[in-house]
């Protein structure tokens, strides 16, 4: 039975894509309460999300080197498309 965690992981770093966005608005999405689906704990604790702070500016999170590279294994094993 595939891993449900490693599947909406994929999901997370498709979409939040190329860019950074706002820490916040992929907290409001993605971060869970649910133990069985850690998704945001688990993208972090890999490396697969980098995350941006500058002074005077609000928080940003974008998908680390190594997030995009899992990605594009990922989705070129399972015959999928991929974020560019």
């Amino acid at each position: 039975m595939p891993d449900p965690v490693e599947a909406l992981i994929l999901d997370l770093l498709e979409w939040m894509g190329p860019h950074p966005r706002l820490y916040a608005e992929v907290l409001e999405a993605w971060r869970t309460s649910c133990p069985r689906l850690p998704v945001w704990e688990e993208a972090n604790e890999r490396g697969f999300i980098e995350h941006l702070h500058e002074q005077g500016h609000a928080a940003l999170v974008l998908v680390s080197p190594l997030g995009r590279a899992h990605l594009e294994t990922q989705r070129a094993r399972l015959g999928g498309s991929t974020v560019a």
